[in-house]
């Protein structure tokens, strides 16, 4: 008795403080603040650390980041009501101190996306309520950390499929008011509302949106070719395997041409790059090409002689075989000549005498002029 008077006081005092909280309704284990005629724009920071219920419904709280700081405080919550307020996105770790909590209602906000780890630390929820938001996709791998958990209520959403795993174990779930589609991403959740026997509320409400052919039919006994999963399926998987393929080729032509992947052209997008084979064989060719040039004008610099010996011209002495070679030559150029009539041996002879002066006498021999040429008889 005297700790609850204890705490009555600390609470009244708070009160006093903080007059946010004058139109709650408080007592020691309780506040409720849904008749403040949506006043309340944040949760009150001066709550009573005690409190086992919170009801703020109807208001205008968004779940920020101190509204978390606050909740993380009221570490012996057991119900909390957040129903009717703006919330649009529930954060990882939104509840993350409240182990103790077991019913959690967030129905009638604006929430459209659930992080994977938003409902992380509720060991000991049981009931969660999702009701009358604009959820559009939601896998169960968001509620494998709620262990205790025994209804869910997922109604009137905008929920076309849900991705359910068999490790996922429920006595009461609520589906009806979403837009099913009774098709192969359907099949998961059918098949585990049949294997585990889960009641479903509202079957007859839970009814197939999509395709025509299944509407106004529960999504537990709607009809889903399986067979035409298993093409799709291995139709999505090669897909996925040639989009994987095509993707490493990419990266790699990217990674060989430029170091960096950020390449971008004037207007900021990315330039277009050819592919690995055609820059390889390209490549090739430029890397050849510079490579025998530059191999060429070193040598041409570094060993200039050997292109001095084709070009220059060298004399040289003529041998016994030449200068018979010469004669013979000669004799026919002179058999060329026409024959002049009324001429005799001696004007023949001198003719060739004439003739052979004309032979150029820079022939690689000196004339030696002291070598007795009188006295060599004549034929």
């Amino acid at each position: 008795l005297n700790m609850k008077l204890s705490w009555l006081m600390i609470c009244a005092e708070i009160l006093f403080l903080n007059p946010v909280t004058a139109d709650c309704n408080v007592t020691s284990q309780t506040v409720t603040c849904d008749e403040s005629g949506k006043k309340l724009h944040t949760i009150p920071i001066n709550l009573c650390q005690s409190v086992t219920k919170l009801s703020l419904k109807n208001n205008t709280i968004t779940l920020n980041d101190n509204d978390k700081k606050v909740l993380q405080r009221l570490t012996n919550l057991t119900e909390l009501y957040l129903n009717e307020n703006v919330i649009t996105v529930l954060y990882n770790n939104s509840f993350c101190n409240l182990a103790k909590l077991k019913i959690l209602d967030i129905s009638k906000n604006y929430i459209t996306t659930v992080h994977q780890a938003a409902f992380a630390g509720l060991n000991q929820l049981s009931k969660l309520n999702l009701f009358h938001n604009h959820i559009t996709q939601l896998d169960s791998d968001v509620f494998t950390s709620i262990k205790s958990l025994t209804v869910l209520n997922l109604q009137d959403n905008l929920l076309k499929s849900f991705h359910i795993k068999s490790s996922f174990k429920l006595i009461t779930i609520v589906l009806a008011g979403n837009p099913w589609n009774c098709s192969c991403d359907l099949l998961d959740l059918q098949k585990w509302l049949t294997t585990f026997n889960v009641t479903m509320e509202n079957e007859n409400n839970t009814v197939c949106a999509f395709p025509n052919t299944q509407k106004i039919i529960s999504i537990r006994t709607a009809v889903i070719q399986t067979t035409d999963c298993g093409l799709k399926k291995k139709s999505l998987e090669t897909t996925v395997t040639s989009t994987s393929a095509n993707k490493l080729k990419s990266f790699a032509s990217l990674t060989f041409l430029s170091p960096s992947n950020n390449v971008t052209g004037n207007n900021g997008t990315r330039a277009e790059l050819p592919l690995l084979g055609k820059s390889w064989t390209f490549l090739g060719g430029v890397l050849g090409f510079v490579l025998s040039t530059t191999l060429l004008i070193f040598t041409a610099i570094k060993c200039p002689t050997w292109y001095r010996y084709l070009i220059s011209y060298r004399h040289r002495r003529l041998e016994e075989n030449d200068s018979e070679m010469f004669e013979q030559e000669f004799s026919a150029d002179m058999n060329s000549f026409p024959i002049v009539s009324g001429t005799n041996d001696e004007n023949s002879i001198v003719i060739f005498e004439k003739t052979h002066a004309l032979v150029p006498e820079e022939d690689g021999f000196i004339e030696d002029k002291y070598i007795d040429t009188h006295g060599i008889p004549e034929n």
